[in-house]
């Protein structure tokens, strides 16, 4: 029965039943991550909310009900959070991928992993051979970290041609290395100054530019704009492609630019009720002006809508552990290379973390090296000494190389932490053998010590640095297997229902939406991953093996 008046019109009623339907999506499972309801078969869907969770008849009495049974095979979790990636994930597919690691695509094609530098050469001769004569060449994903011979430099670009410039950006994309004309364009040479031009014994540069100082003048000339990358519809559109695939339904922009044209393009798209994601871009902090920052900030936040979401930013403060630009504590880095580079120098970070506090404007940290979130820690208790504000919930992101008296300061202090898990696996074996030691590659990504001490967390993949999975990244943190197979830091390890908690309910948490998403419960957002198998009752060893399906994003079914 409809439950409506007999009184009213045919016409009215049939208005009437559409604004009041409800869809109630079977499942073979729901894992919601409310502790009210833990599990249940049914979830009931109006309006793109959730209107109610448990068994067959949890929508009785709501008026007309449609049973959707395309999911009753399934296992539906909150919609994945993915609380640090970045808009170029979908772009940079644009560029030749010369990666160690096998990757896939936003439109699923595969692309095998180049495991010497000649077969990274190689890729590029052929990719050279298909350009129109002069037009640059532009690559990433390169790692040398991985690779027993001698560091990619320029020479070796040279050997793929000097008729026209080639960068290839790291993966890290915190470093890249360049052939002679890129270094030309670039006016880079022996009486070059620039902090980040690295250079030979007889002071000639390599090709190896690092950070963001050295790297954008070059960027610029060949046009290589990350906010391009970033902002265009195909790349906006693949994002939401990718997204699908891994089961994630919000997703971070996670050092954007926006102007108001992207910010025109961006609102369109995600309204669209075919558009399967909501995205969080954070406005980077690319130097110091700290009040344009925030007016930017609070400009932004006030043009937010459902699956746009605006008003954070995100200081970048040191660089890669892996490319030895990260700042790290004493002893410093195994091989004795110098510490790392600042992209904002200390006192920067300081003036910054203060207008932002002032100013009631959530920050996202970027912190690789333990010296790096030792500087943000004591500029965000600096900020709120002079600024007091409860529940800011401010985030250290990566926080690869904190220790417990590290994290035992963000809980005194309300700061969250986003730890990068997937690392464990990528570079866990190269950090113990070659960057911070065995000591300290142990305690890396630590979420155990960071849950231990009352920190709120979540983990995340970085994409593309690695490849979007939140299952992966969750796999990541509960076994913490490196590529040869071994476990680094059992200590650190967490539980699958820690780990799958982190990346719904906690990175909810981390961008202020734990109200709206993250678990499955009434008034929420009907945001769900569709899983093949039931994550927490597969070997723990198997977590990153269970299918993804697709995703539900605001009562909108998306499968793969």
């Amino acid at each position: 029965m409809s439950g409506l008046p007999e009184s009213l019109t045919p016409a009215t009623k049939k208005i009437c039943r559409t604004m009041t339907d409800t869809t109630i999506f079977k499942a073979r499972k729901i894992i919601t991550m409310d502790p009210n309801c833990p599990e249940a078969t049914h979830v009931a869907v109006r309006d793109g909310r959730i209107l109610a969770v448990g068994d067959e008849r949890c929508a009785d009495g709501v008026g007309n009900v449609r049973v959707d049974e395309r999911l009753s095979g399934a296992v539906l979790l909150p919609g994945f959070v993915e609380g640090h990636a970045h808009l170029m994930a979908g772009g940079l597919w644009d560029y030749t991928y010369v990666g160690y690691h096998d990757r896939t695509d936003p439109d699923g094609q595969h692309w095998p992993g180049l495991t010497t530098i000649e077969q990274v050469i190689e890729g590029l001769s052929q990719q050279a051979q298909k350009l129109e004569p002069g037009a640059p060449l532009i690559a990433w994903g390169f790692d040398p970290i991985f690779l027993s011979e001698e560091r990619l430099s320029r020479h070796h670009l040279d050997r793929v041609g000097t008729d026209r410039p080639i960068l290839v950006f790291f993966s890290n994309l915190h470093l890249m290395c360049v052939n002679g004309p890129a270094l030309g364009m670039a006016g880079y040479d022996s009486d070059s100054r620039v902090e980040g031009v690295v250079k030979d014994a007889d002071g000639q540069p390599t090709g190896e530019l690092q950070e963001m100082a050295a790297m954008f003048p070059l960027m610029r000339r060949l046009g290589v704009d990350f906010r391009h990358l970033a902002q265009r519809e195909s790349a906006i559109r693949a994002y939401g492609r990718m997204a699908v695939r891994a089961g994630v339904t919000t997703m971070t922009d996670l050092f954007s630019t926006l102007s108001d044209d992207d910010l025109a393009v961006m609102l369109q798209i995600t309204a669209g009720s075919d558009y399967p994601l909501r995205i969080v871009p954070v406005l980077g902090a690319a130097g110091g002006q700290a009040e344009e920052l925030a007016a930017r900030a609070k400009a932004l936040a006030a043009q937010s809508s459902d699956k746009l979401r605006l008003g954070a930013v995100k200081l970048l403060t040191d660089g890669s552990i892996q490319g030895w630009t990260a700042r790290v504590k004493w002893p410093g880095y195994v091989g004795g290379q110098p510490n790392g580079l600042w992209n904002l120098a200390p006192d920067q970070i300081f003036e910054l973390c203060e207008v932002m506090q002032r100013e009631g404007i959530q920050m996202h940290v970027h912190t690789n090296g333990d010296e790096a979130s030792e500087v943000a820690i004591e500029a965000i208790e600096a900020a709120a000494r002079k600024h007091p504000w409860p529940g800011h919930r401010h985030v250290l992101q990566h926080c690869q190389m904190m220790g417990t008296d590290q994290f035992t300061r963000c809980a005194e202090l309300g700061i969250a932490a986003n730890i990068f898990a997937n690392h464990i696996w990528y570079f866990g074996d190269q950090h113990a053998a070659l960057t911070i030691g065995e000591d300290r590659a142990r305690r890396m990504d630590g979420c155990r010590a960071a849950l231990d001490a009352g920190v709120r967390i979540a983990i995340h993949s970085d994409a593309p640095v690695t490849p979007l999975g939140p299952l992966f990244t969750a796999w990541c943190a509960v076994n913490r297997q490196t590529m040869s197979g071994r476990t680094l830091g059992a200590a650190q390890r967490i539980t699958t229902l820690e780990a799958l908690y982190a990346i719904t309910m906690g990175a909810a948490y981390t961008l202020k939406l734990d109200g709206e998403i993250g678990s499955i419960e009434t008034g929420k957002r009907a945001d769900f991953a569709v899983l093949g198998e039931d994550p927490t009752a597969v070997d723990p060893k198997s977590l990153k093996d269970v299918p993804v399906l697709g995703t539900v994003s605001g009562g909108e079914v998306h499968l793969t």
